[in-house]
């Protein structure tokens, strides 16, 4: 039981010190939200939905410079870079991109 001079017991106590300061960001709103997160949800949500779908195997010949900076888009976007390859053909075929 604590007293009135006494502080009271948190009740968050941080897991590692990621956690802390991300709870110390949180306490100072010191977090800034997504820009677009309308739109990236949406990209998200499609993109969970595509993951679903029936998929077929086909082979592909790209030259090695192509393939690489595919790999390297997708480091970027921390996805495989078959799923990047997939998503731009599908931007392609539903008129997203031309």
């Amino acid at each position: 039981m604590t007293t009135a001079n006494e502080p009271k017991p948190s009740a968050f106590v941080p897991f590692d010190q990621e956690e802390k300061e991300l709870m110390e960001a949180v306490e100072e709103s010191d977090l800034r939200g997504i820009p677009d997160a309308r739109k990236k949800l949406a990209e998200l949500k499609e993109a969970a939905l595509n993951t679903f779908a029936k998929k077929r195997q086909i082979n592909i010949r790209l030259s090695e410079h192509v393939l690489k900076e595919l790999q390297i888009k997708a480091m970027e976007e921390g996805i495989p870079y078959q799923t990047l390859i997939s998503s731009i053909l599908h931007k392609y075929v539903s008129g997203k991109i031309n």
